[in-house]
């Protein structure tokens, strides 16, 4: 059994991931999904990495999945920790004195016009399960987006990229362009929305268990 430590995205939560969660208990594995103190205006790295810690306590054989925004904590857990895998999920690949908020012009990002937010991030999902989703959203008053980020190099752990096909907001071409420049790699892909485990749990499930095989 291994456990996951599922890192959310910016404005969210654990219930990000309620629908996984018991997708990868029912394959056998643990799950540890902390709220990141984002509604915490003195709260930055240090203490996003001190809660993700906290919350898995002494449990090994760890995979790190940070989705999203997720990408800049999840490293800085890889850090601290043994793991067997760290996935950046539709994941933003940090580069070492990078403050997130100019991540966004460094990468060349440019955001999806047109779309509210159900259709940029959950697009195809029921728009009652969509609506639930976007109600768990919290304000992010954090003060990490203007701190560098805080490592030299990415941690030496194995590590995938995993895009999403249907993704609007970082879309697949946007993902393989940043992970072949920032990580040399070729990112795997799986189809759903960029809050691909509210859209597609079961098959986000598998592939993650499946990187253990």
């Amino acid at each position: 059994m291994s456990t996951f430590v599922l890192v959310h995205g910016g404005g969210g939560g654990h219930r990000d991931f309620e629908l996984l969660e018991p997708e990868l208990r029912r394959l056998g594995h643990d799950v540890v999904a902390p709220d990141l103190p984002i509604d915490d205006p003195s709260a930055g790295f240090a203490e996003f990495t001190r809660t993700v810690l906290d919350a898995v306590g002494d449990r090994r054989d760890l995979v790190v999945v940070g989705h999203s925004y997720g990408g800049f904590t999840a490293p800085l857990v890889c850090a601290r920790l043994p793991v067997r895998l760290l996935v950046f999920l539709a994941g933003m690949i940090p580069a070492p004195g990078e403050k997130p908020g100019d991540w966004w012009d460094n990468t060349g990002f440019e955001g999806p016009e047109g779309l509210d937010d159900a259709e940029t991030f959950f697009t195809g999902v029921p728009a009652d399960v969509a609506a639930r989703a976007l109600s768990y959203g919290r304000p992010q008053v954090s003060a990490e987006y203007a701190e560098p980020w805080p490592l030299d190099a990415l941690p030496d752990v194995p590590t995938r990229v995993l895009l999403c096909r249907d993704d609007r907001f970082f879309p697949p071409e946007f993902q393989r362009r940043v992970a072949r420049e920032r990580l040399g790699v070729e990112p795997d892909e799986i189809d759903g929305a960029h809050c691909v485990p509210t859209s597609h749990p079961v098959e986000l499930a598998e592939r993650l268990a499946g990187y253990l095989s």
